[in-house]
């Protein structure tokens, strides 16, 4: 069962190469102004080491460096790390490595540990779940910070789920078009979405196609709050919105505050 979930975990999260490629182009437009402000305000003001799981291409990590952030990354998908690793100063290269949330080994006492843009949902069971909580509580220093989102499931799209929709288009090269087409539907027993994403892009005189699939697991409120009680979490508090706003009717997104006791 655990080589099972290690291979599904995985997967789930690992990003091809012509994903890794196209990866920083679609999420500029369609996350960047969502998310970033709040987690780069949280890095810069954590008092120690840094650690982001699913650091990718480097959206958070190469711009924290640069204000001078003592930030390291972990991603299990050698593609986007491959990106990454090309846009950094050399001297900096041991900050990232190719490692999995449940089991990481950095012996670094962190501050602040961020998964941003729902790295935390392509734990699919509870088991990986917990493991995973505990596993990050105990790298953190006393008085530590866990922070990681998931959205909230919208009840219409559970049940009708997504078809063929075309959610980004846009050149990646002068005269060069990508255009990226995302279908999902819902195992509610499971709470499992799975996504299909197809790429399509002009290259070589032809289009390219290409398709991805991935799992995640979606959560609802008092499931979520019962798993923090059942880790080691001293204390947590879950949020609507990236501004830490109450929990109301009108939430996106799970923003998720878990600390260590001191």
């Amino acid at each position: 069962m655990f080589l099972y979930e290690l291979h599904n975990f995985i997967m789930n999260s690992l990003y091809p190469p012509y994903f890794a490629r196209f990866y920083d182009l679609i999420y500029d437009k369609i996350r960047s102004g969502v998310d970033t402000e709040y987690f780069m305000k949280k890095i810069l003001e954590a008092k120690g080491p840094v650690l982001e799981v699913g650091t990718g291409t480097g959206r958070f990590f190469l711009e924290a460096r640069n204000k001078g952030a003592d930030i390291y990354g972990i991603d299990v998908s050698p593609a986007m790390l491959d990106i990454l690793a090309s846009r950094m100063d050399p001297k900096d290269l041991y900050r990232i490595s190719e490692q999995d949330i449940r089991n990481f080994s950095l012996d670094i006492p962190f501050r602040l540990i961020i998964a941003p843009f729902r790295v935390f949902m392509h734990l699919i069971s509870t088991e990986d779940q917990i493991i995973t909580l505990n596993h990050i509580h105990q790298n953190l220093s006393p008085g530590g910070c866990f922070i990681f989102d998931l959205y909230i499931p919208d009840p219409r799209r559970l049940d009708t789920g997504v078809d063929n929709v075309m959610d980004f288009e846009g050149e990646y090269e002068p005269g060069r078009m990508l255009r990226r087409f995302t279908s999902s539907s819902n195992d509610l027993i499971n709470q499992v979405n799975h996504v299909t994403m197809r790429f399509e892009w002009e290259e070589d005189n032809k289009v390219q196609s290409e398709t991805w699939r991935s799992e995640m697991r979606f959560f609802f409120r008092y499931e979520l709050e019962y798993l923090l009680q059942q880790s080691n979490f001293s204390s947590y508090k879950i949020y609507g919105d990236f501004n830490e706003s109450p929990l109301s009717k009108e939430s996106k997104e799970f923003v998720v505050v878990c600390r260590k006791g001191l």
